[in-house]
């Protein structure tokens, strides 16, 4: 599962996004790279309906059902920091984290990102990243194991 997040798969915008055009993003991302099909924006579309990715603290990972498995080729993270803010069904969010977990190991790859950002000064922390390649580099250690 090593090295599910890659340097070109992280972008910082300053701006904002409304969270369609950053679900779009960050499957586009997942898609470049090849872990997933066209067919995985839709499903985390479907995903978004049933219940919100909003995680706290700043955080969206958007994601697909179970039932969109297929759409999956490897797994994947995206990373996009949204400086303007993404309204995430009335949340604020920062940080737009694509995932896409091959079997099972969605789900320690959520872990990996939970306790990340469950501290308030590594959010900070990663806020202050003045460039995607320091994003990454910051993430890589924590996500990439």
């Amino acid at each position: 599962m090593s090295n599910v997040l890659r340097s070109e798969s992280v972008r910082i915008h300053p701006g904002s996004a409304t969270r369609e055009e950053a679900m779009k993003e960050a499957a586009d991302l997942l898609q470049a790279t090849g872990a997933v099909t066209a067919d995985y924006f839709a499903a985390m579309q479907q995903r978004e309906e049933t219940v919100s990715t909003y995680m706290g603290n700043e955080l969206a990972i958007p994601h697909g059902t179970n039932e969109t498995k297929q759409a999956i080729l490897e797994s994947g993270l995206s990373v996009v920091r949204y400086d303007g803010g993404v309204d995430w069904g009335g949340e604020p969010v920062t940080f737009v984290i694509g995932i896409a977990g091959k079997g099972d190991e969605h789900l320690e790859i959520l872990s990996q990102i939970a306790i990340l950002f469950s501290e308030e000064d590594d959010v900070a922390r990663l806020k202050t990243a003045s460039s995607p390649e320091e994003l990454f580099q910051a993430l890589s250690g924590s996500v990439n194991a």
